[in-house]
């Protein structure tokens, strides 16, 4: 019976977008936290050579002298580097400014597009959840994640242009569905940054989910000063400001998830809570 449990709940999930400062990182970063304190072991290996999800779980970036660029390009084990960071259940796969050379070094490899699979095949056993924070880009390493992984969820911020690119990102995804990994899915597209004081905001809402329909979360994060706050203390939200909205809309959000995923028996009057008025 454990056995059942361990497999429907063992899931790779990438965060990815090509636009920038939609808050993605902010997104692996805390709905990571969030499922290790729900209690699942979870992994999330930074994929992005700024390492902002490095440093937002409390690790500075200048003191990592072995990072996932070391195991994509010199095959060091990821077992043999990752980290536990100061959240029960929640464990790093750090990233480093080298990342950035890991396309060109890649590029003449054989099956390129699958070292990443590869590297992550013995370790997706111990984790219940593996959460990839990708760079806004839809570059070599990204594909490697896409390729990876079991699904992919969207940050899409309620601003203005906020379609833009977004029918590159799912054509990049279709491609990879076709000729790389045909198990991928759309975990979800997620509406971040929003303030449902501006007319906008609403708008970019009405307008995404009259065109995505039913993969887009009902739970939307709204612009929260804790959420910026957490990372220059290398926290996330949750540990940072447990009753703050950004905390609280992320475990929303993650509850979310795991209904989605049949990974869960919240009880109907505790499937959401409530949004706490605070900054």
């Amino acid at each position: 019976m454990e056995k059942q449990k361990k497999a429907r709940l063992s899931k790779m999930i990438t965060l990815a977008n090509q636009k920038g400062g939609v808050g993605k990182t902010t997104s692996a970063i805390n709905i990571a936290a969030c499922l290790a304190v729900l209690e699942h072991k979870v992994l999330l290996i930074d994929a992005d050579p700024q390492a902002n999800a490095t440093s937002g779980v409390g690790f500075d970036p200048r003191n990592i002298k072995t990072s996932l660029y070391e195991c994509l390009v010199n095959e060091v084990k990821p077992q043999d580097i990752i980290l536990e960071t100061e959240t029960p259940n929640l464990y790093l796969l750090p990233s480093h400014l080298d990342l950035v050379g890991a396309e060109i070094e890649l590029i003449n490899q054989p099956n390129r597009e699958k070292i990443f699979k590869a590297m992550m095949e013995d370790l997706r056993k111990d984790y219940d959840f593996i959460i990839i924070d990708c760079s806004p880009s839809l570059g070599l390493i990204t594909v490697n994640a896409l390729t990876a992984s079991d699904s992919v969820i969207i940050p899409v911020q309620c601003e203005y242009f906020a379609l833009e690119g977004l029918g590159k990102l799912l054509n990049t995804i279709k491609i990879v569905q076709t000729r790389l990994n045909p198990d991928l899915e759309i975990e979800g597209i997620l509406l971040t940054m929003y303030d449902p004081r501006l007319r906008l905001s609403n708008q970019v809402v009405d307008e995404i989910k009259k065109h995505f329909e039913n993969i887009v979360y009902d739970t939307i994060i709204h612009r929260n000063t804790r959420l910026g706050e957490a990372p220059s203390f290398g926290k996330p939200a949750i540990m940072y400001d447990a009753e703050s909205k950004g905390s609280v809309n992320y475990m929303n959000l993650v509850r979310e998830i795991l209904q989605r995923n049949n990974a869960t028996n919240i009880p109907e009057d505790q499937k959401e809570l409530n949004l706490i008025d605070n900054d």
